[in-house]
């Protein structure tokens, strides 16, 4: 960063800048732990004859323990996009309006806990449902490592509970499907030709003031070769939607790309890889009992509220230490 010339070109000096803020709070964060660390022993040795400073001792082993998982988890994004921000997208499954419901309750879910990780979560797109719920909604999710995170979301979200929807107050099972793709800044990184493109306007639908629902400002791109679909409809004007759209195509088509690297290289090893969309990774289930259970970890927690309010932290601490570790 000191070299002459450094500065003139603000795009790449940009990314060097972040990769040395990133590199610097990490050293940081260690030499935090090791010095804590050394204060334990010290703090161990006079706590056997001092009830008051045992006290402190067990508060200190807390501390360090949650250093070093933030540091153990730090060590697991090494991906091409690991590092950057997320394109998180729901969609209601099986289950009519108990579905568009769950689906609602994914995304509040998901974004809440962007809120708790510290980062910034930004709705470009909602289309709600015909009696309740969302058919589909995508945020972006804005901060360090967030498209490393998130990856450990994708798939299917399983809820089993008494229906508020149906007279009967029967059982009934909703599926929501997460998608998530990474953030590319760099245009040239994924090329997209303007003839593949199908690009339509249209109303945009539900709350947002006097504008919204009286223009044709919301943008739907269709990419032909690959069948993607992205629409955004957050923006006042119809080219800021575009402009927007066009992001999270070439975010998707980066995701594409990565799954099929990543089933190359599961191929050369001889593994059997499930990179699907279609599987189901989690259950929620409100009746007859209540718990929430990772399928691919056997993580659990019997406080499903709790998760459902977005603490989702021992969910993908444990998906990635098996998956990463």
């Amino acid at each position: 960063m000191g070299e002459p010339g450094f500065w003139d070109d603000q795009t790449l000096a940009a990314k060097v800048g972040a990769d040395h803020a990133r590199a610097q709070r990490r050293l940081e964060l260690f030499k935090a732990v090791e010095s804590e660390v050394e204060d334990l022993e010290t703090l161990f040795e006079l706590s056997d004859d001092d009830a008051e400073l045992a006290g402190e001792l067990d508060a200190a082993i807390a501390s360090v323990e949650a250093r070093l998982a933030s540091l153990e988890e730090e060590r697991l994004f090494s991906g091409r996009y690991d590092a950057g921000d997320a394109l998180v997208t729901i969609n209601a499954g099986a289950g009519g309006t108990d579905a568009q419901d769950w689906a609602e309750m994914v995304l509040r879910m998901e974004m809440r806990w962007a809120e708790r990780r510290g980062f910034e979560p930004e709705l470009l797109e909602l289309s709600p449902g015909e009696e309740a719920g969302i058919k589909s909604a995508t945020f972006r999710a804005s901060g360090e490592n967030a498209y490393g995170l998130y990856g450990a979301e994708k798939g299917v979200h399983r809820l089993v509970r008494l229906s508020p929807f149906d007279s009967a107050h029967r059982r009934q099972t909703s599926f929501a499907g997460l998608e998530v793709a990474p953030v590319v800044e760099d245009e040239a990184e994924i090329e997209i030709n303007d003839d593949d493109l199908q690009v339509d306007t249209y109303r945009a639908s539900g709350a947002g003031g006097q504008h919204v629902n009286k223009t044709d400002s919301a943008v739907r791109i269709t990419h032909r070769p690959s069948g993607i679909v992205v629409q955004c409809q957050n923006e006042r004007s119809q080219t800021q939607n575009r402009q927007t759209a066009m992001g999270m195509l070439r975010a998707k088509l980066a995701e594409r790309e990565e799954r099929a690297r990543q089933e190359e290289i599961a191929r050369e090893k001889g593994e059997a890889q499930d990179v699907n969309f279609g599987s189901q990774i989690r259950s929620y289930v409100l009746h007859p009992y209540s718990l929430v259970k990772d399928h691919r970890t056997n993580y659990e927690v019997g406080d499903v509220q709790r998760v459902l309010d977005g603490d989702l932290d021992g969910f993908v601490r444990a998906y990635l230490l098996d998956n990463r570790g």
